[in-house]
């Protein structure tokens, strides 16, 4: 019979959520990791190809989170305005449930934890995200202006994940944003929705 796992692995990728989000993937070391979580080295190398594959599938786990999260938010929303004020306020509600996935998310980018020693299926899986993501702007679009075409797309993307970076990264590097700045983003996003996006030139 196989040996039973005393050790969570979704513990140690919440350790080394914390850390990551603290120091960045670079300063992550199996020893620290290992201290921190309360396991022996073996255990770390036992579950995680190697520490990009743990890094990797540390972002992964976050992201996938983000994500489902920004569906879910999306398909509630009253309206087609609401949808994507909601996407947009996903930031913050991701701070408030998992403060370090929020704070890991904003401090790594995701080409941070890309490199040539992760392995395939996690770089795919990486790759299969931005996807669902890219489907989803365009789904925001075509709900609004019934396009889906690339100045279309541009807009809502200001909207989804340029605002809340300009406007919460500062607050979600420590903590979870204020109601304020939640308000003011919501404000922004329905101000920037009020005006048709540009027409789509030849190129498109």
């Amino acid at each position: 019979m196989p040996r039973p796992r005393i050790h969570d692995p979704e513990l140690i990728l919440d350790v080394a959520e914390r850390l990551i989000a603290d120091t960045g993937p670079e300063a992550l070391t199996v020893r620290r990791l290992a201290q921190e979580a309360g396991v022996p080295n073996s255990t770390i190398y036992h579950a995680f190809a190697n520490l990009p594959a743990l890094v990797g599938q540390t972002w992964l786990r976050a992201a996938t989170f983000f994500l489902d999260e920004q569906e879910r938010l999306v398909d509630e929303a009253a309206d087609p305005v609401e949808a994507v004020v909601a996407a947009a306020d996903t930031s913050a509600v991701v701070a408030d449930a998992r403060p370090d996935a929020a704070r890991m998310m904003i401090a790594v980018p995701s080409k941070r934890v890309l490199g040539p020693q992760l392995p395939d299926d996690v770089a795919e899986a990486l790759h299969a995200l931005d996807k669902r993501l890219v489907r989803l702007l365009v789904r925001l679009a075509r709900q609004l202006w019934n396009r889906g075409d690339g100045p279309a797309v541009e807009v809502i993307t200001a909207c989804v994940v340029d605002l809340p970076t300009a406007l919460l990264r500062r607050e979600l590097a420590t903590g979870p944003a204020s109601a304020e700045s939640r308000a003011r983003l919501a404000a922004a996003v329905r101000a920037i929705l009020a005006l048709e996006p540009p027409k789509k030139s030849r190129k498109d």
